[in-house]
Order: C-alpha cells, then structure tokens, then sequence
C-alpha cells in the first residue's frame, strides 16, 4: 500500500467524508482493542490523576462547567 497516495486520496474527500473516516479507523482499532502503550510520563501523569481524583472525588467539574469556562474564554 502506499501511503502518500493514500494519504493524497484523504485529503481530496470532504471534511465530513474525512471525519467519518477518522472515526471509521478508531472504531476499527477499538474493536481490536489494539492500544499503544502509555510511555511512563503519561502512566505517571494518568496515576496521579487517578489520585487526585480518589483523595477528593468531590473536586471535579461537570462538562456544562467545563464547555461554560471554555465559551467564556473565548
């Protein structure tokens, strides 16, 4: 297979065409549940999350306060 031609057929599609296929590919790797694997920066950083998370679970913020925060940013 050659990628660059691939990759060059991609990005003649339109964007909606291109996001359902990106999502296509990552349903199809779910589905084989074929994960990379975390380097240790980001294990350290999940871990610690984790933590975080278990020491104060009420310390969280719902996705209305995340999206509201965001809007408000920008």
């Amino acid at each position: 297979m050659d990628i660059a031609a691939t990759l060059n057929e991609i990005a003649a599609l339109s964007i909606k065409d291109r996001i359902f296929l990106v999502q296509a590919i990552w349903d199809s790797i779910a589905a084989e549940q074929a994960y990379p694997d975390l380097t240790e920066a980001q294990q350290h950083e999940l871990d610690s999350r984790i933590d975080s998370y278990e020491s104060d679970p009420d310390n969280v913020l719902t996705w209305q306060d995340i999206k509201a925060s965001v809007k408000k940013h920008t």
